[in-house]
Formats: C-alpha cells, structure tokens, sequence
C-alpha cells in the first residue's frame, strides 16, 4: 500500500476528521449567532429586566402580558382621586344647578296663565272686575257713612241707625236672620251616590269666589265656619247634620257672576257630570234663604270699646 493511498487510514491527506492513530474526530454542534442589535434595541435589552417585572406585576400573578387600554382606563378612573378643589367646585356647581332650578319654577308657577284659554281668561278678569266693584261700593258706603254722622245735627240717632243696619247685614253673614234677594238655584241630582263632600265643598267656594252673599244647603244655612264630611251610608254632613240627594243651593247674589262660576270649562258642574251627577242651575229674581243658625255668644272674646 503506497502512503499517499487515500484508503491507508493513516494517511494525513484525507481531512482535518481523522487523526494519525486512525480515529474519527467528531465537530463541536452549532451554536446560532444572534443578530447585532441597534442601539434602541441594546438599550431596551438593558432595560428589559425591570420593565418585564413591572408589565408581569400590572397584569396580575401568572400573567407575562401588559394592561390593555381599556384596562389602564378603569384603572384610571377608578378609584377616584379627588382633591379639595375638585370638591369645591362640585359643591359650586350644585348649589348653582340647584338656583336655577328654582328660578325656573318660579317662573313657571308666575306665568300659569298663560297656557289658560281665551274664556277662563275672560272669566277671571270678570271676576276681578266684580271684586274691584264690589270693594268701590263698601267704600262708597262707608264714606256716606261718615259724611252722615259728621253732617247730622243728632250723630248719636244717626249712629243708632247705622249700627241696626250694620247689625243686620252681620246678621245676614252670620246667618242669624233670614234674608232674600236675587240669585241661583243649584240642583244636583245623585241617584248613584257618587257626589261626595269635597265636590260640594268645591261648589260652596266657587259660589263665595263668585259674590254669594248667602247660601243654604237642603235646611241647613251656610256661614264661614261651615264644614261638610261624608256621612256613613250615602249622603253629605252639613255643619253634623246629614244631608241627602238630591241637593239644592239657594245661593243669593248677583246671577249674572254665579251661573259662568258654576259652568266655566272643567269647573264644579263638569266635575260633577263626571261623577254621572245630574246638575241643574237657574236664575232667579227671588231667592229666600230662610234656614237659621243660633246665635252664639263668645264665652272670652269681648268688643275693644268696651
């Protein structure tokens, strides 16, 4: 075998692997070399440790994950952090929000009428005109009055004749004498006993808003303290005394104020027809209100000019 012969084992020209006693020598495994990184990059790797730690603590325990946005933004805003500041100006705006609430129904209840129809525009101004006139005539009165014990040569007569009249017209309001006069007549017909005592107290108020001067229910007279409730079994009691239907107001005043008062637009006779109340209301040149009260003298109250 010649020693350059490629297949003598111990020939040295065949490679680098074989070694002259014959046996193979095996190469080292391959270790990958990384890419070289930039300088953001090294800087990042520098810092990647601790950043790593602290993305790991934001997203919880087994979790290598950062926090999502809407995670940060729960996050931020709660818990809230106030300040004093910040509570300062909620309390402002509070306390703000809750003037203007209060202006704007004040304003509101200031301008109720202007949603009100063009007829129960009419009415109260009539009404008002009524009053107004009826203010003017007592006036008027006790002027004349005045003048006539100033003027006349016996005031101690003329007084005379002024306290009778005064008395009976106080007599008249405290139903103690029985008067007459024109007015109105209301009849209200409850075959089903839906009419219940706030409805007639309802009427008895619109009547004295509208000028009654005097008013009686069935038998029983009608004054200031007058107060109705309803009776156990049907019907209405007047001052304690029980009324039954139907009813029927003789109310003494001026009849071309106390029919519109009764019959405006959801008024006492449209309340009542709702309760399927049968309700009548005319006019008439005579109406006498006879029905009387006691009179009653005051256990402590005493004149000053005594």
């Amino acid at each position: 075998m010649s020693p350059m012969d490629p297949t003598n084992p111990r020939n040295p020209g065949d490679g680098d692997n074989t070694p002259d006693d014959g046996r193979r020598r095996e190469l080292p495994a391959e270790v990958p070399v990384p890419p070289p990184a930039s300088d953001d990059g090294a800087a990042q790797t520098e810092q990647g440790g601790p950043q790593t730690e602290q993305s790991g603590a934001q997203a919880g325990p087994g979790k290598g994950k950062s926090l999502t946005g809407r995670q940060r933004l729960v996050k931020g805003l709660w818990p809230p952090r106030l300040t004093r500041a910040q509570l300062i100006v909620a309390l402002l705006l509070f306390v703000l929000g809750l003037g203007l609430a209060i202006q704007v129904r004040s304003t509101n209840d200031s301008s109720a009428l202007r949603g009100a129809r063009q007829e129960d525009l009419v009415r109260i101004l009539d009404e008002l005109d009524d009053r107004t006139q009826r203010l003017e005539d007592e006036k008027r009165r006790l002027e004349d009055q005045r003048t006539g014990l100033e003027s006349s040569s016996d005031q101690a007569e003329e007084a005379r004749k002024q306290t009778v009249e005064r008395e009976r017209q106080l007599g008249i309001l405290a139903g103690t004498v029985a008067a007459q006069g024109p007015g109105i007549t209301l009849t209200i017909d409850d075959k089903k006993g839906t009419v219940e005592a706030d409805m007639l107290l309802d009427a008895i108020q619109e009547l004295r808003a509208a000028g009654a001067e005097a008013i009686q229910v069935n038998d029983v007279r009608v004054v200031a303290g007058t107060h109705l409730s309803d009776a156990t079994g049907g019907g209405v009691r007047v001052d304690g005394r029980k009324v039954a239907a139907p009813y029927r107001f003789k109310v003494i005043g001026k009849p071309q104020d106390l029919e519109p008062a009764l019959n405006i637009p959801g008024g006492v006779v449209q309340t009542l027809e709702k309760e399927q109340a049968t309700v009548t209301v005319a006019r008439t040149e005579k109406i006498v209100v006879d029905a009387l009260r006691p009179a009653k003298r005051p256990d402590y109250a005493r004149s000053s000019s005594q």
